[in-house]
């Protein structure tokens, strides 16, 4: 992490005004950005707050969304997450569910393969090693990759056939990129896009997908449900 900078500035002109801003804006975004690391490894990204963010970081909670905006975005730049969900989901949704499946897959391994990509896939090389870091990442993609997806499914079961596609995606990461499995890891991005495509277009919209769920459910409950016979009802045959 970089050195916080030093105010050159008299202390008279630093004091002036009463933001809550500390001397330094540089300075400043890295103490938020430390405090959001420790903030949410030790909360969690859905446990997290604004508010935890800037007391742990000595700011005022006013600051923080001036630097960063919101609680997604103080995350994405703690983690170094390199792309907005807010920005690309509805670009890639805004032609329809026809053909999400490669959207999908070329514009993950378009961002992987790039050099914005990289704190991303350091990112999920560390979940390997670290629970606390898997959290994160799980909770962040849940709530605001594939949440956002399911809102855009108008089938059956939208959260489930989101996190299936999010499955596929994520597995599809750890194979190429630090597994390194071949001939997945060396192939072409747009090769691998054509492979993984059709199986994520079933996740989102094959129909047997949601029948499926839904008859494990019932067995589930049927399970459940059943009785074992009463040791009264034994001792009465006897």
């Amino acid at each position: 992490m970089p050195e916080p900078r030093v105010s050159l500035l008299p202390v008279k002109r630093a004091r002036t005004g009463r933001t809550g801003r500390r001397p330094g804006a540089g300075g400043t975004r890295e103490t938020i950005l430390a405090a959001a690391r420790s903030h949410f490894g030790a909360a969690g990204y859905e446990g997290g707050t604004v508010r935890g963010i800037a007391a742990e970081a000595g700011v005022d909670p006013s600051l923080v969304l001036h630097y960063f905006g919101s609680k997604e975005g103080v995350f994405r730049a703690a983690m170094d997450f390199p792309v907005d969900p807010a920005e690309f989901i509805p670009r890639l949704l805004a032609p329809g569910l026809d053909g999400l499946g490669e959207r999908l897959a070329r514009f993950f391994l378009e961002t992987w393969d790039s050099p914005a990509g990289s704190p991303l896939l350091g990112l999920i090389r560390s979940v390997v090693a670290s629970e606390r870091a898997s959290a994160m990442l799980r909770e962040f993609i849940s709530r605001e990759v594939l949440g956002r997806i399911a809102e855009a499914l108008d089938l059956d079961e939208p959260q489930l056939r989101a996190s299936l596609a999010g499955s596929q995606l994520i597995g599809l990461a750890m194979l190429r990129y630090v597994v390194r499995l071949e001939p997945l890891a060396s192939a072409p991005p747009q090769q691998v896009a054509t492979w993984v495509a059709p199986a994520i277009q079933r996740y989102l919209t094959d129909p047997h997908i949601a029948k499926g769920a839904a008859t494990g459910l019932h067995k589930g409950r049927a399970r459940t449900s059943a009785k074992p016979p009463s040791h009264s009802r034994r001792r009465e045959s006897c």
